[in-house]
């Protein structure tokens, strides 16, 4: 089986790749990344009994076919990724974004290649106290111009799966939480591991302390994937993989108990919002699939990385 992912240097991919082997026996990994985030350690020491391809390409201006050939499945976690910083850049998000994920899309039906997109929760603006995948266009209201974009690509690939036959199947992830190799710290959980193990006081956005969100273990994203790639499930829906919706209050106190006494600043947001809601990931579980992750424990991993840099007391 060959298997291709692209931003596979990433926070995400970088856990992939090492995972991809040990779940599929005998898989080639071709892994493309352009390396503008210079994550070159994601490189290093992977299984040396493994079958890797390292490609430095730019799905946005690369030929990828000749890299999409005989490739059963496409992982498409390139993209930019910073939700926030994604309102003072909403063109570039836009069209970076949404044109690489149509060129991936795009030689994916040339090779005959089926596709995985992991999406976002953050695609959900609903005033339901809970939301699942059949929810009414009205209540896709995205937050930020990183999910509105994430919600264009998801109805492209719908469309191209109708009047072409794209195989994929869409994730909607909640927030991942966890370390990897190739892990940044600008989502929310893993900043905040990041400001407690510096001793910084943790920025809060005025409204959200109490709101509920969906996060995802990074160890059941990755496992989401792969159940996908093993279970052939390219039916072209949607899917929420989340391992648990939890408050903001919630999460910085599972990093209090793991670090001690925490300062939090409560700060506006250009994307703030009043809603709270959980989301629902039933649909996934009716498929088979069963979320083990656990997000104290994620967050415990994380900062015990962190321990001996930040003198963190405990973990």
């Amino acid at each position: 089986m060959k298997i291709v992912v692209t931003g596979a240097l990433g926070h995400i991919g970088s856990r992939l790749i090492r995972e991809l082997p040990l779940r599929l026996p005998d898989v080639e990994v071709v892994m493309i990344d352009s390396l503008a985030t210079q994550r070159y350690a994601s490189l290093f020491d992977l299984p040396s009994t493994s079958r890797y391809q390292f490609v430095e390409g730019n799905v946005l201006t690369d030929d990828l076919a000749p890299h999409f050939v005989d490739a059963d499945v496409v992982v498409h976690l390139a993209a930019i990724t910073d939700a926030e910083a994604s309102v003072e850049q909403k063109e570039r998000v836009d069209r970076e974004n949404f044109s690489g994920t149509e060129r991936v899309a795009r030689a994916c039906l040339l090779s005959g290649s089926n596709m995985i997109f992991p999406s976002s929760t953050s695609v959900y603006g609903t005033q339901r106290s809970q939301v699942d995948e059949d929810c009414s266009p009205a209540e896709l209201k995205p937050q930020s111009p990183y999910a509105e974009t994430k919600l264009r690509e998801e109805s492209l690939l719908a469309s191209l799966a109708e009047s072409e036959g794209l195989r994929q199947i869409t994730f909607r992830f909640g927030t991942i939480v966890g370390p990897s190799p190739g892990m940044r710290f600008h989502t929310a959980v893993n900043k905040f591991c990041w400001q407690a193990a510096m001793r910084q006081p943790l920025p809060v956005w005025r409204t959200a302390l109490d709101q509920k969100r969906p996060y995802l273990d990074l160890d059941d994203a990755v496992a989401a994937i792969c159940f996908a790639i093993e279970q052939k499930l390219f039916d072209g829906r949607v899917y929420n993989v989340v391992t648990a919706n939890r408050t903001i209050r919630e999460i910085t106190e599972m990093i209090r108990d793991q670090t001690g006494d925490l300062k939090i600043e409560l700060v506006d947001s250009p994307i703030m919002n009043q809603l709270s809601y959980e989301v629902v990931a039933e649909r996934f579980a009716a498929a088979g699939f069963v979320v083990q992750g656990d997000l104290r424990r994620a967050i415990g991993e994380t900062l015990a990385l962190l321990r001996a840099a930040g003198s963190t007391p405990r973990c």
